[in-house]
């Protein structure tokens, strides 16, 4: 998740129970490009003890090849191409999801990086741009260029975060490749990941924005798979989380009006636990300062600290109301989850 997944987040989230491995934000690769030192931080200081991936961006061939020739001088789990991103701005230059409209230059880039990246190399994407029309075909080419691992997010570029997610795609992916296919798209909570294991089939769930909102959800899920007790998390230990969020920002020199917006960043998906009114959410918002802010966050979560933070974002509350709905739109029925999953937390927490 971009401006998200950094090395300050995900070591904070290892302190709740990691997922198997992360995904860095992403490299933006073009003419000009080279290692974003900022994102690069996220692998050579990685303290996590869990593998990562090294995510890119971009649509020029010979760039590509240039910055994954680069990363691989570093420890990486492998080099994964972003074909899934729905951001206007990203789609609009042909890269991210906009590459779905072209299946030609996808071959070209998946048959030259195949021939530079010596270990794995993997895809996220989504079904499609607009429509599904394309999908077989660039499924086609994930087995023919020998993909490593596909995550794959259940809805088109278009629409970006709104309405339900097509399991049904993930499962047909899932019989089409013969690598690991990651089911992205609406993991919420430890029931919603079994429930889309057993639709999909699929070998593990991406998680994006429900590892913000609840970085529990990896440690959950293992238990709930696994059929033990799944942990209870207490408005208190919400109130914790957001202490070490923001003390991870306090590192970075730079002023506290700055430290409050990035700490708000996180906690618009936080507050689709706290209560189902919205107000945590909206008192949130209004404040300025980090006076102001941890005085609301004292208000709304100190004041009955035993209370259960909600397993599932409550129904109405968005965290990003110009590119998404609330998840409401529901998962699969059923629990049964595949053998071993793997949980991960993508880049922009891949992005769910």
């Amino acid at each position: 998740m971009q401006d998200v997944t950094d090395l300050f987040f995900m070591n904070v989230i290892a302190g709740y129970g990691c997922p198997d491995y992360f995904f860095t934000e992403y490299f933006r690769v073009h003419d000009s490009s080279g290692l974003d030192k900022k994102i690069l931080r996220s692998i050579t200081e990685n303290s996590t003890d869990r593998p990562i991936f090294a995510q890119m961006i971009g649509e020029s061939v010979p760039d590509l090849v240039r910055i994954a020739k680069a990363l691989s001088q570093y420890p990486i789990a492998g080099i994964d191409l972003n074909m899934g991103c729905p951001a206007p701005r990203i789609y609009r230059k042909n890269v991210g999801g906009g590459l779905l409209r072209d299946p030609e230059k996808i071959d070209r880039i998946l048959g030259e990086l195949r021939n530079t990246v010596e270990g794995r190399l993997t895809v996220k994407m989504r079904i499609g741009f607009e429509d599904t029309t394309n999908f077989d075909r660039i499924l086609d080419l994930i087995q023919r260029h020998s993909i490593d691992l596909l995550s794959l997010h259940g809805r088109t570029v278009k629409e970006m975060y709104h309405g339900a997610v097509n399991y049904d795609l993930i499962a047909h992916a899932v019989q089409r490749v013969s690598c690991p296919v990651l089911a992205n798209g609406n993991v919420t909570s430890a029931p919603s990941a079994a429930a889309i294991l057993h639709h999909t089939g699929a070998a593990g769930v991406m998680v994006g924005r429900s590892a913000i909102r609840n970085p529990w959800i990896f440690k959950q899920t293992r238990q709930y798979l696994s059929h033990q007790p799944v942990c209870t998390i207490t408005l208190a230990d919400v109130r914790e989380y957001i202490d070490r969020l923001y003390r991870s920002t306090t590192a970075q020199t730079v002023p506290e009006r700055a430290r409050v917006s990035y700490l708000k960043m996180y906690l618009n998906y936080i507050a689709q636990g706290v209560d189902a009114g919205g107000a945590f959410l909206r008192d949130m918002r209004l404040a300025q300062t980090q006076a102001a802010l941890f005085s609301v966050c004292d208000r709304h979560l100190l004041s009955n600290p035993d209370q259960e933070f909600s397993l599932e974002p409550y129904p109405g509350l968005v965290a990003r109301p110009s590119s998404e709905t609330s998840c409401s739109a529901g998962t699969p029925d059923g629990v049964k989850a595949s053998s071993e999953p793997y949980f991960s937390a993508s880049a922009v927490l891949s992005s769910n």
